[in-house]
């Protein structure tokens, strides 16, 4: 009795155990405190993305409170009585009313309003180029997992704030995307009337919307991002920073800039990005409430288009068929439904993909040495699929428009578009797939043959041959420096059985996705060392 229960509660702590490793390792919160070391930067380009999010966020913060200052987010009606005459003696809303007055009466209040939403837009296109150079290079790896997921909701809670910010003004485009969005929510079975009540304060429009909008706007979710900003950098500064391979860096070094200069530079730069927001805002006009007009609920804003990053959802929902079917007395809008559960699918998809990699690889260790894109060619293919998908369903938001730009018929777009989501990811998929590994091919041809040089040369025997030039060590290092996984079996001499690896089902699962990312027909072999001895040992006879 004793040994068992003792047994039992060593098992319960060597399982706490693992989950204080696992939390450790990413979060750093039961590492000893480390000697305060030389920190280094890396000093690439692709690096700057994260900055231009941080900056641009900053930016939208400061335009924010700016208009807060001005903004009555009221949807009491008066009389509209400022500088624009077409619109003087109409019955607008306090928000659409305050809005004009920021427009044509404030003085900047114009530049500062574009600005506020050119940075919107920037930060948004920023972090999702910011969150595709971590994928494809995979430095969302152990200990980086956790600011993967907290990078992946910057980036919906960044386009929900754009999403409440834009219907603000409570203009008539603003009011049509708000129409869509109300028949989204009423599409979700059980409670979907419950959240538009709520959401609306009443039947849609309602008239609280714009305060609760407001209020979500301005205080939640700007509170939420900088909560995710702070641990975002702070796990950053203690994971330390990835970087790309070379000669001299490893997984236990960073080479790159000091701290002060790479603090000069990124001041620099800071002022580089608010300075090119500021100019595409005073000769770029965006969302000019004046054409618009007022919202009316029956009234719809012809050509309406949303925000690029609301796009997706858009584009599903204009071609979507107009499906219905009753159940139990119910009818299921799955016009709307099923846009929305492909939509919610394929950003889950995103935020959930490094904990099914690091299952699927079965590596737990540290890693800070970046991948080059080619050498991964599943997740590689994979990601450009997942951006094919997105931009497909954006040309599907803009049907109306591209079928009168070019002519055409909108349901010969639509159609286009129906085929496209499915056609175009599994051709980007597969072309991407081979271009790695053909890029894979080649790169070890030039370690086994080295680089051409141009030069012809004649053999005794009257073959002409071209001349090839042994690599470098930092090109061999580069091209030879990457790890290449084996697929794990579906039993425990694969290390994908025992009793902690869960159901059979989920074993053979794991092994025929392990097998689909490190498989046959998934990577190019990389030259051995006894190889590249007998091929140079070869050049040299």
């Amino acid at each position: 009795m004793g040994d068992g229960s003792q047994g039992n509660e060593a098992h319960r702590v060597t399982k706490g155990e693992r989950v204080a490793e696992w939390a450790g390792g990413r979060l750093g919160v039961y590492t000893p405190r480390r000697a305060k070391s030389r920190r280094a930067f890396p000093d690439h380009w692709s690096f700057m993305l994260g900055e231009i999010c941080l900056y641009s966020f900053i930016i939208i913060v400061v335009t924010g409170v700016y208009l807060t200052f001005y903004f009555h987010p009221s949807m009491k009606e008066v009389e509209y009585q400022g500088s624009y005459a077409p619109l003087q003696g109409q019955l607008v809303s306090e928000a659409f009313n305050s809005t004009m007055h920021i427009s044509f009466d404030v003085r900047g209040g114009l530049l500062i309003r574009q600005a506020h939403h050119w940075a919107a837009l920037v930060f948004v296109a920023a972090i999702l180029v910011h969150m595709m150079r971590v994928f494809f290079t995979g430095a969302f790896r152990k200990p980086r997992e956790l600011n993967w997921v907290f990078g992946f909701l910057l980036l919906v809670l960044g386009m929900f704030g754009g999403l409440t910010g834009y219907d603000l003004p409570d203009d008539l485009l603003s009011g049509t995307g708000l129409a869509v969005v109300n028949g989204t929510i009423l599409s979700v079975p059980i409670v979907g009337t419950y959240l538009s009540m709520f959401l609306f304060g009443g039947e849609f429009p309602g008239n609280d919307l714009v305060a609760r909008f407001n209020t979500i706007h301005v205080l939640l979710i700007p509170a939420l991002m900088v909560g995710l900003l702070v641990v975002h950098l702070v796990l950053v500064l203690r994971h330390k920073h990835t970087q790309y391979p070379g000669p001299g860096r490893s997984n236990k070094n960073v080479v790159g800039l000091p701290p002060k200069v790479r603090a000069v530079k990124s001041a620099g730069f800071f002022f580089l990005v608010a300075g090119v927001v500021f100019v595409i805002a005073s000769v770029a006009q965006i969302n000019p409430v004046w054409v618009y007009g007022p919202y009316r609920a029956d009234q719809v804003s012809a050509g309406s288009q949303p925000d690029w990053y609301m796009g997706i959802a858009d584009g599903l929902l204009r071609v979507m068929p107009g499906w219905e079917i009753d159940f139990w007395g119910h009818t299921l809008a799955l016009d709307n439904l099923i846009p929305l559960t492909a939509g919610v699918g394929l950003f889950l998809a995103m935020g959930a993909y490094p904990f099914i990699e690091s299952w699927v690889t079965d590596d737990d260790r540290e890693q800070h040495l970046l991948d080059r894109p080619r050498n991964r060619a599943v997740r590689t293919a994979f990601g450009v699929a997942w951006i094919s998908f997105y931009l497909v369903a954006l040309i599907g938001a803009a049907n109306d428009i591209i079928a009168i730009r070019f002519h055409v018929s909108v349901e010969s777009v639509t159609w286009g578009v129906r085929v496209g989501l499915f056609a175009v990811p599994v051709t980007a998929y597969a072309v991407t797939k081979r271009c790695a590994l053909g890029l894979q091919r080649q790169d070890r041809d030039r370690v086994l043959h080295g680089r051409e040089t141009g030069i012809i040369k004649r053999l005794p025997h009257g073959e002409f041959i071209e001349v090839h030039e042994p690599l470098g060590p930092e090109q061999l290092h580069v091209l030879t420096q990457h790890e290449q996984y084996k697929p794990i079996g579906p039993g425990p001499a694969g290390d994908g059985g025992g009793p902690g690896t869960g159901s059979r089902l989920a074993q053979l699962l794991r092994a025929r996705l392990s097998r689909s990312f490190y498989g046959e027909g998934t990577q190019t072999a990389k030259p051995t060392a006894q190889e590249y001895k007998e091929i140079t040992g070869e050049h040299r006879h």
